[in-house]
């Protein structure tokens, strides 16, 4: 009978995996934990120390680091190897699952000490890894629970076919590759900087027609955002950054939520009660330049949703999901790509900038660090709606291009100035396009007003609450303009560019 490893940190659908196999006749070897929770759901296995008649020492540090493991896994497919195991009444293992210590997640935290991030770090589970990847002639290898069912079709068909079984690999060395460079990179504080990428999209060109562009990811054979292309023409170079500009700023909102993004920037946010009401707001906020936009949502895209897309020229949409009646409305749109991505909070630390000769890396901004005060500066507080108003501006000036100034009615952006050299040019633009929607509304900028000009602007378009980082040495200046047209002004101590 075929025999599978499982020794696993993640559990995520564990159970049913495991159940299958043994209703296929596969016999399980599992240690410490796995071996526990095999036991909680009745599932027959055996526990690695039985089998290799050696107990777990060190705490648990030292369990699958076995001759009798390590050769059941590199055991070639000859006559030979298999003699030699049968000699030493080891058995050959077919399928090795393992997913490691959470290391990335641990460094992560704030002030995590050496001693945690040490005991983070997974030694055997790499070691059964790479021994697995290594003979995946033979073995097949999983550490991602999103492989399970793929596995289990296969198997249920035979076996894992060696494209799988070898892909299956490439994966895992890219793992096992990134895993070693974190802890290198958190040993030494001045490490050098290794990036493991693979090349999964060849695009028709870059920027530009005389450019070339690839997309290259972190895990090879995957697609763009970790997710599925449903429909459309050829993902370009250019879609692939608004998409990834729209699916940020999206993500950030918990209410339901749609941002439009035109050339890198978004040109309409919008949270509501429902998808349809938020992509209207989020399209009144700019039509001229949604047309040939980009567009995100981070809920489930439905046929009403969809049918109020009819009219506009859109190249690209991400969403969670998109309901088998959206995709027959939208497909219409035959050249509008589609793609269905996971949406779940950003948990890589490092985003990356190349310039002439090297490479800039920064932590990624999450938005306010914790325990942030805001400060009501103004003679006059906010009332409720203007800080409903505020608090929405505030997090959707966050992913414009600098200088960023956003102009809200509630949820929804009706102004939006981006990428200027100057702010009061910000704050112009960002008001011809709120037009009289800014009497009434509130203003949020990414940075402090280096004059009162910006201020002074606003409050003649009827703007009634600002929002800005404060620490402009001439503070004193825009809160004496804010305060004499009755405005409210909230210093948050946060700036937010984004270049």
């Amino acid at each position: 009978m075929p025999t599978a490893l499982l020794s696993v940190w993640d559990k995520t659908g564990l159970a049913e995996f495991a159940k299958k196999l043994v209703d296929r006749n596969w016999v399980l070897l599992a240690s410490g934990g796995t071996a526990r929770f095999l036991a909680q759901n009745h599932l027959p296995h055996r526990e690695i120390s039985q089998y290799t008649a050696s107990p777990e020492v060190l705490g648990g540090r030292v369990k699958t680091l076995h001759p009798a493991i390590h050769a059941g896994i590199l055991a070639r497919p000859t006559a030979e190897d298999f003699r030699q195991l049968s000699e030493l009444g080891w058995e050959p293992i077919d399928l090795v699952v393992v997913n490691l210590y959470p290391f990335e997640q641990t460094i992560a935290q704030p002030n995590v000490s050496l001693n945690e991030a040490i005991e983070n770090i997974d030694i055997g589970g790499v070691a059964l890894l790479r021994a697995a990847a290594k003979n995946w002639q033979r073995v097949t290898v999983c550490f991602d629970p999103k492989d399970y069912p793929r596995i289990l079709d296969e198997i249920e068909r035979g076996e894992v076919s060696l494209h799988t079984r070898r892909t299956l690999a490439a994966k895992t060395f890219a793992l096992t590759a990134r895993y070693d460079s974190l802890i290198a990179d958190f040993l030494s504080q001045q490490a050098s900087l290794s990036l493991h990428l693979f090349p999964i999209l060849q695009l028709q060109y870059g920027e530009n027609p005389h450019q070339q562009a690839e997309l290259f990811s972190e895990q090879p054979l995957s697609q763009p955002f970790g997710g599925r292309v449903l429909q459309g023409k050829a993902l370009s170079y250019n879609n692939l950054l608004d998409l990834d500009a729209a699916w940020r700023a999206v993500s950030l909102f918990d209410d339901p939520c749609v941002v439009i993004v035109k050339h890198l920037s978004p040109c309409g946010i919008a949270c509501a009660d429902n998808l349809e009401e938020a992509y209207q707001s989020a399209l009144a906020s700019d039509p001229i330049s949604a047309f040939g936009g980009v567009i995100a949502f981070n809920r489930e895209v439905s046929d009403k949703t969809a049918e109020l897309m009819n009219d506009l020229f859109i190249e690209c949409m991400i969403a969670p999901a998109f309901s088998v009646s959206a995709r027959e409305v939208l497909s219409a749109k035959k050249n509008c790509r589609l793609i269905e991505a996971p949406l779940s909070p950003q948990s890589t630390k490092y985003e990356y900038r190349s310039i002439v000769g090297g490479l800039l890396r920064q932590t990624v901004d999450f938005g306010d660090p914790p325990m942030t005060t805001w400060k009501v500066v103004s003679r006059r507080e906010p009332t409720p709606a203007e800080w409903k108003a505020l608090r929405f501006a505030w997090k959707a000036v966050q992913p414009v291009k600098s200088n960023a100034i956003v102009i809200a009615q509630g949820t929804a952006t009706v102004g939006i100035g981006s990428g200027q050299p100057n702010r009061v040019d910000a704050v112009r633009i960002a008001l011809q396009r709120a037009a009289e929607r800014a009497h009434g509304a509130v203003l949020a900028s990414d940075a402090f007003f280096p004059f009162p000009d910006s201020v002074e602007i606003a409050a003649q378009a009827g703007i009634t609450a600002i929002i800005h980082p404060g620490g402009s040495i001439r503070d004193a200046d825009s809160l004496a303009v804010a305060d004499a047209a009755n405005m409210a002004m909230v210093y948050t101590g946060v700036r937010h560019f984004r270049h």
